[in-house]
């Protein structure tokens, strides 16, 4: 086995498609999202007899807890990976020589594996521990098949998500607007700041989510959908579709509004421009069991997701590769803050 960069857009994205568990977090845009906010990116291929078996976007973060690579939902495996084992193995490696040339002191990867304990035992193998932090993204999700028809699809909603979304298209007041203006970012972004405001917490820088919305727009794959009451754009939803899956990455509203329920009747017009694309699946993005953890962060945004149907999807904890003592001194601060977060 050897491991190559992979320089072909078409030939990076044609291998993550062969993936049954995939997220734009890998894509090759989220790459150049990467280097647009400054992050220095690997595009890393495991060949086997120069048949690629594996894929790792690979990203280097400079932050206050020190530097680290990071690799979001990856490596990538497809049916044809059949030695996770050797693949992983050669893998870390490189990881290893990489993270000593660019000084970093960990590197952190959650694969979207199936949290069994024949992959927990692949993922111990190469010196991988259980990271205190989520790799900046999901490891459980709530996932909806939208190949059947949308009566279907709303009978399988939860009365109560299926009467409010009939509720608020009956409402002349109300309306839902899909846009792909660039510009419109920044409409999103006043409201993602007063739900940062009313709730305390620091939201996606603006060039964060500037940058994130214009890569993905130059191929078609995000939209924006603004709920509006009386004209005035109450909620919004910056959804990424890509690779046959729609993903609700993001969204925001304005708590004045909350009774009038407009952030369903965005969900639906969201998930019903995933089906129009011929999509197959919509990614809520995120879940937790609302039973299970009921004081949970995410608990309250479960249960609406969980509305209009679906299946949890659960992979394995994300793993740190340690490459120096200072890991350690992030290990404890990170554990310090998961534990005040509730996470």
């Amino acid at each position: 086995m050897e491991i190559r960069e992979i320089e072909n857009k078409e030939g990076w994205e044609n291998f993550l498609g062969q993936s049954e568990e995939r997220t734009f977090l890998q894509s090759w845009n989220w790459g150049e999202f990467q280097q647009k906010m400054g992050n220095k990116i690997w595009r890393l291929g495991v060949f086997d007899n120069d048949n690629l078996t594996a894929s790792a976007l690979i990203s280097k973060i400079s932050a206050r807890r020190g530097t680290f690579l990071l690799i979001q939902h990856g490596p990538v495996f497809t049916e044809s990976s059949t030695d996770k084992t050797a693949i992983l193995a050669v893998l870390t490696d490189k990881l290893k020589e990489l993270g000593k040339e660019e000084k970093a002191a960990f590197v952190r990867m959650n694969p979207l594996w199936e949290n069994t304990q024949e992959n927990l035992n692949i993922l111990r193998g190469p010196g991988l521990k259980e990271s205190p932090m989520h790799a900046n993204a999901y490891e459980a999700t709530w996932k909806l098949d939208i190949t059947i028809p949308e009566e279907e699809l709303l009978r399988n909603m939860r009365e109560t998500t299926r009467y409010l979304i009939r509720r608020t298209q009956k409402n002349p007041d109300i309306t839902v607007e899909k846009s792909e203006n660039v510009k419109d970012i920044e409409i999103y972004q006043s409201l993602n700041k007063e739900v940062a405001k009313r709730q305390g917490f620091a939201p996606f820088a603006s060039e964060y989510i500037k940058n994130e919305w214009e890569t993905f727009l130059t191929d078609k794959q995000a939209a924006l959908f603004f709920g509006k009451y009386k004209g005035e754009v109450v909620c919004g939803a910056l959804v990424i579709y890509w690779s046959g899956i729609g993903f609700y990455h993001q969204a925001a509203s304005l708590a004045k509004y909350a009774k009038l329920s407009i952030p369903y009747l965005v969900q639906w017009e969201a998930i019903k421009e995933a089906k129009n694309r011929g999509y197959a699946w919509y990614d809520f993005w995120g879940y937790t069991d609302p039973k299970k953890y009921p004081h949970h962060p995410w608990a309250g945004p479960t249960l609406f997701k969980m509305g209009f149907g679906g299946q949890p999807k659960e992979y394995l904890k994300t793993r740190d590769l340690p490459l120096s003592n200072k890991y350690w001194l992030t290990f404890a601060l990170e554990t310090a803050r998961r534990i005040k977060r509730g996470l």
